[in-house]
């Protein structure tokens, strides 16, 4: 199952004009990152295509990369990093792999210990493609992966070329993955929902989380206690991040303190990530519970409400 997602990118920090060129795509990215700087635009990225430390991941549909992509783009599909209810013992979708199958996957993308990662949607395959950042972020590369500004769209519409030449198979080499605590189970989520500087939120459109509708869920409603901030609402109308004193206002409004945790679910796993996101542009830590609705409403203990949960 692959959800289409409308969330974008765009959040570029006015200093990238003040960066003078340097050859690494690593030491680029670390003269201006902060927690703020999680995407790239265009621009800089057509100035870093040849940079030889540079893996391009493109994330939409198969067809459509065969049809036109990035030069040098390398198609990574999230079944390619991670592991789905075929192969699950639990019949989860989407769950993190473990970290030597991780390891290995990222490597069959090409990536290195020294890589520089960016990481594009083609067309509105936004939330998968921050599902792969996520990922990333948990392998312990996050500091070294970004999002394209604007995805496929922006850089098409900035004139750079594409192509339907498939790079040549390059496999990375990538030391013992370093994996962050970022990914949590059910029994944690349960045991930290009144924790105070904790605040778990719900991903999904409003239908869902209000219970009108089940989802994927084996009940209808949501995580009681946790707080809504639907994927829809941290874009714009032109599919762009809101700016931050927005996604502050948004966060604010859903009763997320300055400092707190951010725990997102959604349905699989997979919009949580687009939500958690716009936490980490915000500078908030971030968790995803990765079996999400599906795993926690099948758990006849755990409880559900559908009455919607009003801030402070």
């Amino acid at each position: 199952m692959t959800t289409r997602i409308l969330v974008p990118g765009a959040l570029v920090a006015t200093v990238l004009l003040a960066i003078p060129a340097v050859t690494s795509t690593r030491a680029a990215v670390a003269a201006y990152r902060s927690p703020a700087e999680l995407t790239v635009p265009a621009g800089w990225l057509a100035r870093h295509l040849h940079d030889h430390d540079l893996v391009l991941l493109h994330v939409g549909d198969s067809a459509e990369y065969a049809r036109e992509h990035i030069p040098g783009a390398r198609f990574a599909s999230l079944r390619a990093v991670s592991v789905s209810s075929h192969d699950h013992e639990n019949g989860l979708m989407l769950e993190m792999p473990s970290a030597d199958s991780l390891r290995a996957q990222l490597e069959a993308l090409g990536i290195s210990n020294d890589s520089k990662v960016v990481v594009y949607y083609g067309n509105d395959w936004v939330s998968p493609a921050t599902r792969i950042v996520f990922t990333l972020d948990y392998a312990g590369l996050g500091a070294r992966t970004v999002l394209l500004d604007g995805g496929m769209s922006a850089w098409k519409a900035t004139g750079h070329a594409v192509t339907r030449e498939v790079p040549d198979p390059r496999r990375g080499r990538l030391a013992a993955l370093r994996t962050q605590p970022l990914v949590v189970d059910a029994a944690w989520v349960r045991a930290h929902l009144d924790a105070p500087g904790v605040r778990v939120v719900d991903g999904r459109s409003a239908v869902y989380y209000d219970g009108v509708e089940a989802g994927s869920g084996a009940r209808k409603g949501h995580i009681a206690g946790a707080r809504s901030i639907p994927f829809t609402e941290i874009a714009d109308d032109s599919l762009r991040l809101r700016p931050l004193a927005e996604l502050r206002a948004l966060f604010d409004r859903a009763g997320v303190g300055p400092r707190d945790t951010v725990v997102a679910y959604c349905h699989i796993g997979q919009q949580a990530t687009a939500v958690l996101f716009a936490a980490r542009a915000l500078g908030h830590p971030v968790r995803l519970y990765d079996g999400s609705f599906q795993d926690w409403s099948r758990r006849a203990d755990f409880p559900v409400e559908t009455t919607p949960v009003k801030a402070p």
